[in-house]
Formats: C-alpha cells, structure tokens, sequence
C-alpha cells in the first residue's frame, strides 16, 4: 500500500513538471517521439564533501539593554502618554499617577522649610541682641559700673542665643531633607523614560491603581540584541567568549553571524542545559523572536547544490536530473540546512550526477538539454 501511494505521489510531480504546448520559446519539439530541446540551461556535476555538521540550540532573542519601569509609589494611573510600539527619547514623560498623599507630603515639607527658616532668622536676631548686650556688660564691669552677677547673666544670655541659633538651624537642615525627600517622593508620580528605545509592553491603562514595584513598561534599546539559547551540557568547556557562530532566526532570511558573549556555566538539573547569550545585529530583529544557534561539532559527508537549483511546487521539493543522453528528469528530494548559499540535499540524490542550476525554470520532463 506504502509503494503504491509513493508511486502515485510521483506520477502526480512528474505530471505538475509535463511540458504545455507552446509554453516557452526556449523549448523546442524535436522530430516525431523525439523529446523537447531545451537551451540555455546551466548544468553541474554534484560531488560528495565535507559538510560542517553542527548542534543545534533554540532559543529567543531579548535586547541586550532593556529596562522595566515598576511604580514606586501607591496610586492612579493619571495620563499615559505612549503606546506599545512608540520611539522614546530618554527622559520623555510616558505616565503620571494621582497620589495625593505624597502630593500634600511635598508641599507640607516646603512649608516647614519656610518655617524654619523664619526660626533661624528669630534666633539670629537674638543672638545679635545677646551679643551687644553681652559687649555692654563686658565694659561696664571693667569700669565696676555693674556688679559681675549682673555680667554673668547677660554671659549666660549670650551662651544660650549661640545655642539657640544652633538649634534652629539644625532644624532648617532637617526639614530640607524632609523636602528633598517628599519632593523625590512627589516625583515619583512623573514617570520618564530611563533610555531611548522602543516601548515594548505596557501594563497598565488610565485609572488603574498601582503600588510599588507593580510593573507598568518595558522600554528597549533597539539595534542590540542578542539570542539567548539552551546549550546542551555536552557542550560545556567548549563553548569560548568572542566565538563566533552562525544564527538564524525566524522572520530574517538566510542565516547570520553572531558572537558569544556571555556563557553562564550553571547547569540545570531538569534539562541538563546551560545558558549561551550570542550577540545579533541582523535587521528586523525584535524580543521575543524564536532564534537558533548552530555550535560546531565536526564534520560530514552530504550533497550540496546551489539554492537556485531547488524547485518547489506545493508541498512537494524537487530538481532536475540530467542523465548520461542530456535528458531531464524531475527527481523528488528532501533538503536539509542551508550552507552559504547552497542546501544540502539529504535524499533522493547522490555524488557524480549532474543537475540543472541555471535556467531551471526553462525545463520540462523528458527535455534534452543542449
């Protein structure tokens, strides 16, 4: 039953690749039973060769400077400015929340600020008045026109007015730091961005009530990303800083180059991997995409043609076989990774045969090739 079906899948190919009458100037009709000539189409001798055979690792690309903006007070969300997706400068405002506490916390602060001020010019004002008199006194004992009680009081005055001065300004000193502090609080309520970047999620919507380390952002720095994968622990110690890999990730043709960057050597006992960070600077690159990373294990033998050669009809993947008369055969394959432009070709062709890679599209069943 298994033979039957494959054989129908392949009279099925051969049919969608049967040449149409008139179809290309390029194919010519022979004599009578004689196949279709076809010119101008680029022939290659297939050869058996080292191809490098490498381990593959999964994983997701992440930015390599991202930060999470959390609240840091209690309270509601006021206004949000940007949406999921927006460019940001550092320092732009993105939210504000209503927190009328830490809102009167702030102004009452100030004016306790005023108020010690106030203070500290009273207890000069004393001070000076204590000091006159003091200098007074002083004088007049020397001229024995007081009594020296008389002098150790205002003394004594003296010396409290000094204390006093001390006092209030140790209270002013104070109270500007409880109005740094409020005013630090009170500026928790405007939340900006901590970098330029690309804002990536947002948690929150207007009116919501937040508390402190409640996430509320995610900005990212775009064009540094790195793929993070999980390294089998069959590669530990081999895995070097600075090596360079090849990477490929979904959505970006072809494959790319990274570098390791980071290898974080604990194991994890349920899956027996170790974290890689590979740098990426690919384009269209974004968190979260699903990546892969090819680490090099040694070598193999396999078939490799040119990517051009490859046709794809439906689900099924083929190329032309030329044989030893020059005539074209379609022959079912299965392709494997690709390898600087070209694809190994897994089954369904060998070393020694030659196949077209140039003008493919000209071909047709059964054409002899000139």
């Amino acid at each position: 039953m298994k033979k039957r079906s494959a054989a129908i899948a392949l009279l099925l190919a051969a049919a969608a690749f049967m040449p149409v009458s008139g179809c290309s100037e390029n194919v010519k009709g022979g004599g009578k039973n004689s196949p279709p000539i076809v010119k101008g189409a680029i022939l290659q001798d297939v050869a058996t060769e080292a191809i490098p055979d490498n381990l593959v690792a999964v994983g997701t690309v992440k930015a390599r400077n991202a930060a999470l903006i959390a609240a840091r007070i209690p309270g509601a969300v006021s206004t949000i400015f940007v949406k999921e997706g927006d460019r940001v400068a550092k320092g732009k405002l993105l939210l504000t929340l209503e927190a009328n506490e830490s809102t009167a916390g702030a102004a009452g602060a100030k004016a306790a600020v005023e108020e010690a001020r106030r203070g500290v010019e009273e207890a000069l004002a004393r001070k000076r008045l204590a000091d006159t008199t003091f200098e007074r006194y002083h004088k007049l004992l020397q001229e024995q026109a007081v009594t020296r009680q008389e002098f150790d009081i205002r003394l004594t005055d003296k010396d409290t007015a000094n204390e006093g001065v001390a006092r209030a300004e140790a209270r002013l000193a104070q109270a500007r730091e409880n109005a740094r502090a409020a005013g630090t609080v009170a500026g928790y309520t405007r939340i900006s961005a901590p970098l330029s970047g690309l804002v990536t999620s947002k948690s929150v919507d207007a009116g919501m009530t937040v508390f402190p380390g409640m996430p509320l952002m995610t900005v990212e720095e775009e064009g540094r990303y790195r793929l993070e994968v999980s390294a089998p622990e069959s590669l530990m110690g081999n895995v070097k800083l600075g090596q360079a890999l090849k990477v490929q990730i979904d959505g970006v043709t072809g494959e790319t180059e990274g570098r390791v960057a980071e290898v974080v050597p604990a194991i994890d006992p349920a899956s027996r991997t170790f974290t890689v960070k590979v740098d990426i600077s690919a384009g269209g690159l974004r968190s979260g995409i699903y990546g892969r990373a090819l680490f090099p294990v040694g070598e193999r033998k396999g078939v490799l043609v040119p990517k051009r050669a490859i046709v794809e009809r439906g689900a099924l993947t083929s190329l032309w076989v030329v044989d030893k008369e020059n005539i074209a055969r379609m022959r079912l394959v299965k392709t494997g990774r690709e390898v600087n432009e070209r694809v190994e070709v897994l089954s369904g062709l060998s070393g020694g045969e030659r196949v077209v890679v140039g003008g493919v599209e000209k071909v047709v069943e059964g054409a002899r090739i000139q």
